[in-house]
This record gives C-alpha cells, sequence and structure tokens, in this order.
C-alpha cells in the first residue's frame, strides 16, 4: 500500500493541473465551471489543487462543461507548461492581472509599493478614473486594440472617482456577461464606509480598507478564487 499512495497522488495532482490549465485558456472562473458542471465551488477548488479523488461522474461532467474527451484530461500535452503571467514573465499580448483603479496618486503608489515588497510578480495595470476604467475593460477608446478576452483576473475599485463614479463602474462590471466575472474588491478608507453595502449589493466580491497591504491582499484571495495569480517566486514551488 505504501508504494501506491505516491501514485495516487500524483494521478489527483495530475487531473487537478489538466482541469485548472484547460480552465484558464476558456477564460472562466472556478464558480463558473462548477455551474457549468454541476458541482459545488469548493469541490472543484479541491480537484484542482490535487486533494480530492474526482468520481467517474464527476470527471464526465467537468470534461463536458470544459469541451474535451475524457481522455485528454490524463493526456501528457494537458498539463501545459505555465503561461508568461503565471510565470512572471510579463509577456506582450497576455492578460494583465490586475487593475487598479484609483485616482489618488500616492493610495496608487502605497499599493504598488507593497506589492514590490511582496515580490508580486503579476503585472499591475493601473488607470485613474471611471471613464478610463470602462474602456479598459470594454476595449474603447485609448484600449481599443485590446480584446475583452484579455481581461484582468481582478478589480481594485476606488468608489470615488472622476467622470464616472465608481458604483456606476461596478454596476456596468456585473451587468455585463464579458466581464461580470471578474472579482471586483472595493478599495475604501474605512470599514465602516456606508457604501460597502452597495458595492456589495452591486455585486462587489468584497472590500480592502487603504491603504492597501499585501498581507490583507493574499487573505481575501481565497474566495476570490484566483490563488493561482498571485503567485511570488518564493511560492510557485509549493503549488
Amino acid at each position: 500500500m505504501a508504494k501506491k499512495l505516491p501514485i495516487r497522488f500524483d494521478v489527483k495532482v495530475s487531473f487537478g493541473t489538466a482541469v485548472k490549465s484547460r480552465r484558464s485558456r476558456l477564460g472562466i472562473s472556478q464558480e463558473e465551471l462548477a455551474w457549468r458542471a454541476g458541482l459545488h465551488r469548493t469541490y472543484v477548488t479541491d480537484i484542482e489543487r490535487g486533494a480530492r479523488n474526482p468520481s467517474l461522474e464527476s470527471i464526465h461532467k467537468l470534461a463536458r462543461a470544459l469541451k474535451v474527451s475524457l481522455s485528454a484530461f490524463f493526456e501528457p500535452a494537458a498539463e501545459s507548461p505555465p503561461s508568461d503571467v503565471e510565470a512572471g514573465n510579463g509577456a506582450q499580448g497576455r492578460i494583465v492581472d490586475i487593475l487598479l483603479v484609483e485616482d489618488n496618486r500616492e493610495d496608487a503608489d502605497l499599493t504598488m509599493r507593497a506589492f514590490k515588497q511582496a515580490r508580486l510578480t503579476n503585472r499591475v495595470h493601473i488607470v485613474g478614473d471611471g471613464a478610463e476604467a470602462l474602456d479598459f475593460l470594454f476595449c474603447r477608446g485609448a484600449f481599443a486594440s485590446r480584446k475583452v478576452e484579455e481581461r484582468p483576473q481582478v478589480v481594485l475599485l476606488d468608489l470615488h472617482l472622476p467622470k464616472v463614479h465608481g458604483f456606476e463602474v461596478l454596476r456596468q462590471i456585473k451587468n455585463d456577461e464579458r466581464t461580470r466575472m471578474i472579482p471586483v474588491v472595493v478599495l475604501t478608507a474605512s470599514q465602516q464606509d456606508r457604501d460597502i453595502r452597495e458595492a456589495r449589493r452591486l455585486g462587489a466580491e468584497t472590500y480592502l480598507v487603504k491603504p492597501v497591504e499585501f498581507h490583507n491582499f493574499s487573505r481575501i484571495t481565497p474566495q476570490l478564487q484566483f490563488d493561482w495569480a498571485l503567485l511570488t517566486p518564493s511560492e510557485r514551488t509549493t503549488i
């Protein structure tokens, strides 16, 4: 039995990697994959982490949801190498990991400094007002050359923005099928901010009190379903 345990573990990890890889190629979240497959999101999370033995029925459901054959999950090709975004290379043409919408330059600088100190390798795109944020997300104006499919994995959104208020930015993100699955984290000056309740009603996943610290940011990532997008060089070997 002792000899079989490593093999069984490797199969679980291999399968989880294949599911995660194919989901990433489709640009869908764990929540959406779970919905398509008729499975609970935590079940999908455990599968991708290699922490659960999926049933044959679940494997079939995942294959159908990801539009692949059952055998494709266990082919070596399914375990594709990490993308440039996951590896932190920031290659041109890859999606931007994080969109920071912040009109206060000092707050934006503090956020970027915190990410740099934490050795965050993902790209962060900064825009300074609500109109620019919408142009970025919907590929308009100065961002017309972008593709909507190349969307960020998370939006850090200050609410009190010039040109277009943060509430309206949030409303448009959550009302459009192309962007509604993007997790939105509202940036606020206080935990008692009455705007938090309205932001949640409009679809925001959670909030962070400014200035943003990486410790607090990393703490909320499990509920945002994009832990892979926050890897630092020292953590990558543990995934």
